[in-house]
């Protein structure tokens, strides 16, 4: 990849990761006020900490640890207060989410009366069979065999009633675990393997996606803003062949002078010209830089420039 395009991506993603953290941050504070100016106040407070987490490291870095000490900590109150309302941005969506998923799982609506009545009434009935079966009668008794027959129907019928019932429940119980576990996300669930409830599982969570955003924002901003290094490179001729002139390299002081360089002006009138004109210093190191010759010429040159002619 080029060397020109690189500052050009470090941008672009240290920008993508603060525009998002800023949308974060106003989607927090959306939920977290109540009235509109509370609302538009936690936005505004959210995007400064951002800004100012995602900013501090590189603005604090070209100076002295009597700025970068002080700037170290607020940075650190910046990112603690900034992951801190990210995470209840991931909390308070993944708890839409989940009532979202429970709302797509059937709802079982259970008919008919609960076990507890029926236990009355079946106790009631059995009470009352109990008591016909003791009875005897010397001669056939129908309406008491018709009693016998009638109470063991009833309790049969609530025998079945209560089977439907204990099936009803367990639908509905099934059900009910399928909404609960339709509010847990799969991701922080796994969490709750190691023991962790599931609030305390979507925090972690949240905090560890704040953390990791902040931390790809701030690097990429201390990329994006790093100091310019400039690398002095030493000037020789280059020779490419028979039929090739020279190659050096262009300098601002070449080109404040470049009007007086003719193919008769020697090392020491071009450097004389130079150093009139304010485009160089005539120190030796300047002069074999603006020559590109060896520390002995430019010496030499710089000891012909000191010595009065005459």
């Amino acid at each position: 990849m080029s060397n020109f395009l690189l500052p050009a991506y470090t941008a672009l993603l240290a920008i993508a990761a603060t525009v998002t953290a800023a949308c974060l941050s106003i989607m927090a504070g959306w939920q977290r006020g109540g009235w509109m100016a509370e609302r538009a106040l936690w936005i505004a407070v959210g995007v400064v900490l951002v800004v100012a987490a995602h900013l501090l490291p590189a603005l604090c870095r070209p100076h002295g640890w009597r700025i970068r000490v002080p700037g170290a900590a607020l940075w650190l109150a910046c990112m603690a207060a900034t992951c801190y309302g990210h995470a209840v941005f991931f909390v308070m969506a993944q708890e839409h989410a989940g009532e979202l998923r429970a709302a797509a799982v059937p709802v079982v609506t259970a008919h008919g009366r609960d076990l507890s009545a029926i236990a009355r009434d079946r106790v009631d009935v059995v009470t009352r069979l109990t008591r016909a079966e003791a009875r005897r009668c010397v001669e056939p008794c129908t309406s008491l065999r018709v009693e016998r027959t009638s109470l063991a129907a009833k309790l049969e019928a609530l025998d079945v009633e209560k089977s439907e019932a204990i099936r009803a429940e367990a639908v509905q119980d099934r059900a009910d675990a399928a909404r609960a576990a339709a509010m847990t996300d799969p991701v922080t669930g796994a969490l709750t393997a190691i023991g962790l409830p599931v609030p305390h599982a979507d925090l972690v969570a949240g905090l560890a996606f704040a953390a990791v955003l902040e931390g790809v924002a701030c690097f990429a901003w201390l990329l994006a803003l790093r100091p310019e290094v400039v690398t002095e490179i030493a000037v020789t001729p280059a020779t490419q062949g028979s039929h090739a002139a020279p190659v050096t390299e262009v300098t601002e002081a070449g080109n404040a002078v470049a009007v007086l360089e003719s193919p008769e002006t020697d090392d020491v009138t071009r450097v004389a010209a130079a150093i009139a004109a304010g485009t160089l210093r005539g120190t030796v190191i300047e002069i074999r830089k603006f020559l590109g010759c060896s520390q002995a010429t430019a010496a030499a040159v710089r000891k012909q420039i000191a010595t009065p002619s005459g």
